[in-house]
C-alpha cells in the first residue's frame, strides 16, 4: 500500500503564495481566483450566510495541520485576517465608487458649477460639505474653494497645522485669510507662528494675499506682525482686532511699520490692546507717506492726539471714512484747523465715539464750519459717548445744543448722530438727539442711532 502523500506546511503554502503574486505573468490567475470566490455566493448551496460561515471552518481546520508548531499557525491565521481585512476594504471603496457614480448622475450641477457653489461658501461649511461623499468631497478639493479662507467660525478646532493645510490648498488661488477668534473670551489654539506658511516657498503665498483679517491673537506682538506683513506687499485690506505692540511704546509708533511693505492698502482697520504711551508725529508723517491709496482707516482706542488726527484727514486725498472712537487725546481741535484746507476732502463718514475728552465747543465749530461750504462729501458723523461732551466749564455735559434747524435745511443728507446716555439710569431728562435727513428723535438712558445713512464698522472699513 502507497504511503498518504505528506501534508504541506503552512510556511510552504504561504511561500507559494507569495512567489505566485510578485510573479506579473500569474497575476491574472489570482485575478480569476478571487473572481471565482466572489461567484461562490451566487451558488444555491451557498445562499445561506451560514452556509458558507460552515465552509470556511471545514477549509481552514483541513489547511492548517496539527503538527505545524505555533508560530507558523499563526502567521497563517494572521495572513487571512489581513486578506479577510483587504477584501472588506476593497469592497467599502467598491460601494463608494458606486454611490459616486451614482451621485453624479443623479446631482443636478455639473461638477464645475458644483465647484464654483462650494468657492462661495464659508470655509467651516465647505469643510462640511466635503465630508458629505466622495464626489463633494473632490469639488470641494479644488483651488478656487480656497480663495477665501475664513477660520475664524470654526476658531476653537482650528491649530497652526489647519492653517498650513488650508494655505497650501489654495495654492496660488489665495486671496483672503481670516484668523482668530472675533469673541475675544474664547480660547484657541493658534500661536504666532500661525502665520509662518505666508513665508513658504520665498513668500509665494503672502505675495497672493489681498486681504488679512486677524481677530485677538494675542500672541502676535508688534514686531512678529510686522515681520508678516513684509511678506504681503500686495495687501489691499488689513484688519487686526486686539492689536498689542508688545512693548512701551504707543501703538501709533507701529502704524508706519506695519504698512512700510504694503503701499497699496485701501482699509484698515486696527483695535489697539495695548497700553498707550507718548508718540511721535514722525511716525504718522511716515504711515502717511506709505499708504498714498488708503480710503477707509479706523483706529479703535489708539493714542493719536488732535495733531495727528489733522495730519491722517489732510494727508490721505482719498480718505472717505475715517473712525477714531476711544480716543483719549482727542478733543476736536483738529476739527476747527481744517476748515477751507478741507472744503473739497471726499470724506463722507467721520466717527468720534466715546471720546472722552471731546469738546462741545469743537463740534459747535465745526457743525459752523458745515453750514459754511467745508465739507461738502460728508454724508455720516457720530459724537455719541457714554462719558458726554466737555463744556466750557470742564465738566461733562449729556445735553449740548447743536444747531439742528439750519443743519436740516443746509445739509438735508446729513446723518448727525449725538448719543449721551445719562450718568445714571434714574435720570430721567432727553439723552442726546438723532437727526437724519430731516427727522429727530431723542433717547432715554438706552445708547442707540438711527438714520437712513447709519454706518456699519465692519462693512465700512474693508
Amino acid at each position: 500500500m502507497d504511503a498518504p502523500n505528506p501534508k504541506r506546511t503552512c510556511h510552504d503554502h504561504s511561500s507559494s503564495v507569495r512567489s505566485s503574486i510578485e510573479n506579473p505573468s500569474s497575476l491574472h490567475n489570482v485575478d480569476m481566483t478571487i473572481s471565482s470566490f466572489l461567484s461562490l455566493s451566487e451558488l444555491p448551496l451557498f445562499s445561506s450566510p451560514l452556509s458558507i460561515a460552515c465552509s470556511f471552518d471545514r477549509v481552514l481546520d483541513k489547511v492548517i495541520p496539527s503538527s505545524i508548531d505555533a508560530s507558523d499557525h499563526d502567521r497563517f491565521l494572521d495572513r487571512t485576517l489581513q486578506l479577510a481585512s483587504l477584501l472588506y476594504n476593497s469592497t467599502k471603496r467598491s460601494i463608494r465608487k458606486r454611490a459616486t457614480l451614482q451621485n453624479s448622475v443623479s446631482w443636478p450641477l455639473l461638477p464645475e458649477l458644483t465647484t464654483k457653489v462650494f468657492s462661495m461658501l464659508d470655509t467651516k461649511s465647505l469643510m462640511q460639505a466635503s465630508v458629505c461623499c466622495t464626489m463633494f468631497n473632490k469639488c470641494a478639493m479644488d483651488r478656487v474653494c480656497y480663495t477665501h479662507i475664513d477660520l475664524t467660525r470654526a476658531a476653537k478646532n482650528v491649530d497652526n497645522g489647519v492653517v498650513c493645510i488650508m494655505i497650501h490648498r489654495a495654492g496660488k488661488e489665495l486671496r483672503s485669510l481670516k484668523l482668530g477668534c472675533i469673541s475675544s473670551r474664547s480660547t484657541f489654539s493658534l500661536t504666532r507662528s500661525c502665520l509662518a506658511p505666508l513665508s513658504f516657498n520665498h513668500g509665494f503665498a503672502g505675495g497672493l494675499l489681498r486681504s488679512l483679517h486677524l481677530y485677538n491673537l494675542i500672541l502676535m506682538p508688534g514686531k512678529s506682525l510686522c515681520a508678516v506683513l513684509s511678506l504681503c506687499p500686495n495687501l489691499t485690506d488689513l484688519k487686526i482686532i486686539g492689536f498689542i505692540s508688545g512693548d512701551k511704546v504707543n501703538s501709533v509708533e507701529h502704524l508706519a511699520p506695519i504698512t512700510k511693505n504694503c503701499r497699496l492698502i485701501e482699509h484698515l482697520f486696527l483695535e489697539n490692546c495695548g497700553a498707550a504711551g507718548p508718540a511721535s508725529s514722525s511716525s504718522v508723517v511716515e504711515f502717511v507717506d506709505n499708504c498714498p491709496n488708503l480710503s477707509s482707516l479706523t483706529l479703535l482706542q489708539f493714542g493719536v492726539n488732535d495733531a495727528m488726527t489733522r495730519t491722517i484727514i489732510m494727508g490721505f486725498h482719498q480718505l472717505k471714512y475715517i473712525n477714531l472712537s476711544g480716543t483719549y487725546e482727542i478733543n476736536g481741535s483738529f476739527l476747527r484747523d481744517l476748515g477751507l484746507s478741507c472744503r473739497d476732502s471726499p470724506l463722507e463718514t467721520l466717527l468720534l465715539r466715546d471720546c472722552y475728552y471731546l469738546k462741545e465747543r469743537e463740534v459747535l465749530l465745526f457743525l459752523s464750519s458745515l453750514l459754511a461750504g467745508d465739507f461738502k462729501s460728508i454724508l455720516y458723523i457720530d459724537i455719541s459717548s457714554k462719558h458726554g461732551l466737555v463744556s466750557d466749564g470742564g465738566i461733562a455735559t449729556f445735553e449740548p445744543k447743536f444747531p439742528i434747524e439750519e443743519l436740516k435745511k443746509q445739509k438735508p443728507g446729513l446723518t448727525f448722530v449725538a448719543i449721551f446716555p445719562p450718568p445714571s439710569p434714574s435720570s430721567s431728562s432727553s439723552s442726546g438727539e438723532v437727526y437724519s435727513d430731516g427727522t429727530s428723535s431723542s433717547s432715554e438712558s438706552s445708547y442707540y442711532s438711527y438714520g437712513a445713512g447709519e454706518e456699519d464698522d465692519d462693512d465700512n472699513s474693508g
